[in-house]
């Protein structure tokens, strides 16, 4: 799977004059060699996307729809390929490499349907009011301008589609950046836009180094930036810019919260069965994976031992093994980072329930309880597999640990009870609350997006659609209306 991989230019194959090594972080054996944009390359694509914005914006939905289409058939003719790619360069398993072309085959579809039915048009008779008679209001949606899409490591293919298929459902250019670590899929991505009849100009996928980041986000000629990643990262982007639109997906501290009503031997086994899943399933990368267990009293000491002979029950090992559930973090860096906050815990006080073993890039998956509130794993989001269990007593209490972390990306309440499910969303300060089952649930076409710390803005194509657009009004006078 060695090969030299190609950036792709305002629609076109390039290559710099630089290049880097992208290496499998379970065994260190390199996947592939990727070039490096100049500075001149990145100009021309900037000016390219400007050079284009109107005649792509105003290209027929039928045109759009149809290269959105083109990408649905060929990323499902290339799954397993691409899948196999995403494995290699992220260490994720490949049973879960495999879903995520699963879920961008999907965004790329919705994407071309909400293109057919993108800008109707809403109209809004002004006549209510005496002067107003004979006036009528349209309004519509134009694109902002071209899109700067910041694509993050642990979903390397999903979240570029997120970044690029609602671009071009509403014709603004997009400039794709894909994660150093894991820029493969995305580049394939690229291979694929390139089959289609799109402008020359409205999309490139460029590998630039972060340190050269910087002057692109601060570029005038692209006015809206879309970025998944980490929060220091993303708010020095939104601080660096204030006149541009942002939209920033950043952390979570996913809490699962199991209620007194979810009491059955059945309702715990299930509730085990998918925070442990969910808290280990892209080695902890996920900002949605289960990071806190908020339990009530009455059930966490029959919870507990079900969660951990569950995460026990796990398979760590070769990502390319179907078997395998939890592979490798990104890099060796990350688990030391993991170990490093585990072994803090367990000093000022956590009892390790499982796990706390590192090996090289990989982290066993790991539980932990008492966990003391002014540790980094309480505090912050660890990225890892690492899950903490905490007893509360009653709904109250549950809700306002929920509540008690700086981020509020989703939350999973694990309840039968309708009026208690509601109670949870006028509640917790979270971007998502998922009634009877973990936050990580995540479906493509939804608002997704966080409160506090987690970001700004909302992902799910039709959302990100608005992000990428403007209502503009036009008034039409003197109509028999």
């Amino acid at each position: 799977m060695t090969s030299t991989h190609a950036f792709w230019l305002a629609g076109r194959r390039a290559t710099g004059e630089d290049s880097f090594d992208v290496s499998n972080p379970w065994d260190g054996r390199l996947v592939g060699t990727v070039g490096v944009p100049t500075d001149a390359q990145v100009e021309e694509a900037v000016a390219a996307a400007y050079a284009v914005r109107e005649e792509f914006a105003a290209t027929p939905a039928h045109v759009r729809a149809a290269a959105l289409d083109h990408v649905v058939r060929r990323l499902t003719e290339r799954t397993e390929e691409i899948a196999q790619l995403i494995s290699a360069e992220n260490g994720k398993p490949i049973k879960w490499a495999r879903g995520e072309v699963g879920r961008a085959v999907s965004v790329f579809r919705f994407a071309s349907e909400e293109a057919r039915r993108f800008n109707g048009g809403d109209a809004q008779r002004l006549d209510t009011d005496a002067g107003g008679t004979g006036r009528l209001a349209l309004t519509r949606r134009f694109p902002r301008g071209p899109v700067l899409g910041i694509a993050p490591f642990n979903f390397p293919l999903n979240l570029s589609a997120h970044k690029v298929a609602p671009a071009i459902a509403v014709g603004a250019p997009i400039i794709l950046k894909p994660a150093p670590a894991t820029p493969l899929s995305a580049l394939v991505l690229g291979e694929l836009l390139a089959e289609t009849d799109l402008p020359a100009g409205s999309w490139s996928v460029l590998t630039v180094p972060n340190d050269r980041m910087p002057a692109l986000v601060k570029d005038e000629r692209l006015p809206v930036i879309s970025f998944t990643g980490s929060g220091p990262v993303g708010y020095s982007i939104m601080e660096s810019v204030p006149r541009k639109h942002c939209t920033l997906e950043l952390g979570g501290n996913g809490a699962a919260v199991v209620l007194a009503d979810w009491a059955s031997e059945e309702d715990l086994d299930l509730a085990a069965t998918r925070i442990a899943t969910f808290s280990n399933y892209q080695g902890g990368q996920s900002c949605i994976s289960v990071q806190r267990v908020i339990a009530d009293a009455s059930v966490h000491d029959r919870l507990v031992p079900k969660i951990v002979a569950a995460v026990e029950a796990l398979v760590t090992g070769d990502p390319s093994d179907a078997a395998t559930d939890v592979g490798p973090l990104v890099d060796e860096n990350a688990a030391r980072r993991v170990e490093s906050w585990v072994d803090e815990a367990v000093a000022a006080g956590a009892r390790l329930l499982t796990g706390g073993r590192r090996d090289g890039a990989t982290y066993a998956p790991t539980v932990l309880t008492d966990l003391p509130a002014d540790t980094r794993i309480a505090c912050e989001e660890v990225f890892g597999p690492v899950l903490s269990v905490q007893r509360t007593e009653g709904e109250a209490e549950a809700f306002a640990a929920v509540n008690a972390s700086p981020y509020g990306l989703q939350a999973g309440v694990f309840t039968h009870d309708l009026q208690t499910a509601f109670r949870a969303h006028r509640a917790l300060e979270v971007g998502g609350v998922v009634i009877g089952d973990v936050p990580s649930y995540r479906a493509d076409q939804m608002p997704y997006g966080g409160a506090k710390q987690s970001g700004v803005g909302r992902e799910g194509v039709r959302y990100a659609m608005d992000d990428y657009t403007y209502e503009r009004v036009m008034v039409l006078t003197g109509l028999a209306l």
